[in-house]
């Protein structure tokens, strides 16, 4: 499973013209599902994100987590964080999980930050054309990866 974690100010999904989720302070989380992955991914990526202290204290440095400042989270299904570009120039996916594995395990993951965060968490809409809007905070990205845990 892998993740771009954007640090927003606010950031919304649009499909078909109309804004389906819309969040302010907190983060946008692309997530890509490899057909590999499980449940276990699910609650390892869930509990770093929501304890990961990238938040500014009341000193302006990074030290409080997105439960700290009672963020909101918006969650992107992101096939192409699976793209490989290793023979030519189009991209594959074939690494990406097909949509009986990707979508329970989207859910799972939206579900379990719910949780976590305690409110409800933004979703776009699995499969859909979507224009995703943002403000990026700092701007503060980081990546992960539940099978390159650094």
């Amino acid at each position: 499973m892998r993740t771009v974690i954007q640090r927003v100010q606010h950031a919304s999904v649009t499909i078909n013209g109309s804004i389906k989720s819309s969040i302010d302070n907190g983060f946008l989380l692309l997530l890509g599902i490899e057909a590999t992955d499980t449940s276990e991914d699910v609650d390892w990526l869930v509990k770093k994100v929501s304890a990961l202290r990238v938040f500014d204290d009341e000193n302006g440095v990074m030290n409080r987590s997105i439960i700290d400042v009672q963020g909101e989270a918006l969650v992107v299904s992101q096939f192409t964080l699976y793209a490989s570009y290793k023979k030519g120039n189009r991209p594959s996916w074939f690494r990406a999980a097909s949509h009986d594995i990707s979508v329970p395990l989207y859910e799972e993951f939206c579900s379990k930050l719910s949780a976590a965060l305690s409110k409800e968490v933004g979703t776009g809409e699995f499969g859909a054309d979507m224009k995703v809007e943002l403000l990026n905070d700092g701007p503060v990205t980081i990546c992960m990866d539940t099978k390159n845990k650094e």
